[in-house]
């Protein structure tokens, strides 16, 4: 059997096909921005793991700024704002805590990443705007929301 060049490239796209639990999945090569996209989100979420600015500077623009929705009035404060109240250390039941990036895509030089942050008291969405400015992804806006887990 022979395979169309087409075909071969296709497959040439392809890393690996994965079995989990009996099931496949078929996984691609990232490309550099995306690679890229999710370094700054794990810059983020290292900045909650650790409680260091240092990491969420990497993350955001300078000029970024955070909403969210607070008894349904609309709230805001700049990522300088939210990066001053990083504890400069991780949170007491830092262990408990899960963090994961569920979703990048990418399109020129514009990005959005979804992040989910399961928390002992509280579970959050985070929707970041990622931009490429001076050949460096950064988060230029969040939106999030805030469901507090019940005790």
């Amino acid at each position: 059997m022979s395979f169309s060049r087409r075909h071969v490239g296709f497959t040439a796209l392809a890393i690996a096909l994965v079995g989990a639990g009996g099931g496949a999945a078929w996984m691609f090569a990232p490309t550099p921005d995306e690679v890229a996209v999710r370094a700054a989100l794990d810059h983020y979420i290292q900045g909650h793991a650790t409680g260091d600015g240092a990491h969420m500077r990497l993350a955001f623009n300078p000029a970024a700024r955070l909403f969210w929705s607070n008894a349904d009035t609309l709230a805001t404060r700049t990522a300088d704002e939210y990066i001053a109240r990083m504890p400069g250390k991780p949170a007491a039941d830092e262990g408990a805590r899960k963090r994961r990036i569920e979703l990048v895509d990418v399109t020129g030089n514009a990005a959005v990443g979804k992040i989910v942050l399961d928390y002992p008291d509280a579970y959050i969405v985070d929707y970041m705007s990622l931009l490429k400015t001076n050949g460096e992804w950064r988060i230029i806006n969040k939106i999030f929301m805030t469901e507090m887990k019940k005790k």
